[in-house]
Formats: C-alpha cells, structure tokens, sequence
C-alpha cells in the first residue's frame, strides 16, 4: 500500500503483485480534508481513512512519501503531520513501513528522478496497464510509492533482516565470550 501524505488531499493506493511479474491496481482513491475545519479534526479524518483501507485490504507492507523540506512550512508541517498518521496507523498494526523519498519514487517508475507529475502518471498507468492516468495526482502519487516499495522495498527489507540477523549474531557471540 502506498500513501502519499497531504492535509489536504492524501492519496492511498493499493497494488498486488512482485518483482519481476506484473503489477495489478487493487484500488486508490484520496482521503480529502476540508482547509475550513481544525487541523486535529483532520488529522482523525485521515487516520480513520487509513485505518479503513489498511483493515479493507489488509497490506503486507506500507510505503509513504518521505517528507522533505519545501519552501512552504504550513505544507511541509501538513505533509509531515498525516505522514505522522499514516506512520502510526501501520506500526499500530505491525505492519513494515518503508520511505521512499519524491525523487526515489520518480527514478523508480520512469527511469528519471527528475521526472514531472505527469511522466509519473503516465508510467503508473502503463505499469499498471490502466486506460488513463488516476486523477489527482496524489492517487497517482500513491501508486507509484506502492510500486516503488515493491520493486526496490522486498531488496531492502532482505538487507535489513539480514544485518540484524548478523547483529544478533554478533551480540550472542559477544554474550557468550563474556559469560567464559
């Protein structure tokens, strides 16, 4: 599942599927929140909307957008306050979250890190074998961020579980040397 965070419009989307075989959009669509109503009020709007998708679909893994720093703060803070939910909505679950940076995501579906909104959507609907790009762009967003997680984040978590294998390894050997 990917999640691409806005306040304002929060893009979920699900696919299914694995390296090196076709990917199949499962559903997406975007979680809005209304500018007129407080900031807290939102934010239970955008975790019970998460929540809901996450029991509907029941991921393996989640990705969201890494946020980075924009020239507009009150963006960056909304951006960085439902990825904070969207966050806590998978651990809660025990589910793995991954970040993939915008730049990350752009390399990983068109080859071009610098890619536009639209060669996105493009590749997201090619990839996906969709007849149109899915509007708005942050359901496209949250595609991509679902594909990117699947071809580059099974590697990833592959190298994770194995250097904390090798950690565990290490701390018993350590344990073990120290109990002589």
């Amino acid at each position: 599942m990917g999640i691409d965070p806005g306040l304002t419009r929060c893009g979920v989307g699900v696919v299914d599927g694995s390296v090196g075989r076709p990917l199949r959009l499962v559903d997406v669509n975007v979680i809005r929140t209304s500018a007129q109503i407080p900031v807290a009020t939102r934010l239970v709007t955008i975790e019970k909307g998460i929540d809901a998708w996450l029991d509907e679909y029941r991921p393996d893994a989640v990705a969201v957008e890494r946020v980075f720093a924009r020239s507009d703060v009150s963006t960056v803070m909304g951006t960085a306050q439902a990825s904070g939910i969207a966050l806590v909505c998978a651990a809660r679950r025990g589910l793995p979250v991954a970040l993939h940076t915008p730049s990350e995501v752009k390399a990983a579906v068109s080859g071009n890190g610098r890619a536009d909104k639209a060669q996105v959507g493009a590749m997201v609907a090619r990839i996906l074998g969709l007849d149109a790009v899915p509007k708005p762009a942050d359901a496209a967003d949250a595609l991509a961020l679902a594909i990117t997680h699947v071809w580059r984040g099974g590697a990833q978590a592959r190298i994770e579980a194995a250097v904390a294998q090798a950690r565990g390894a290490g701390v018993r050997a350590a344990t073990q040397a120290g109990s002589r």
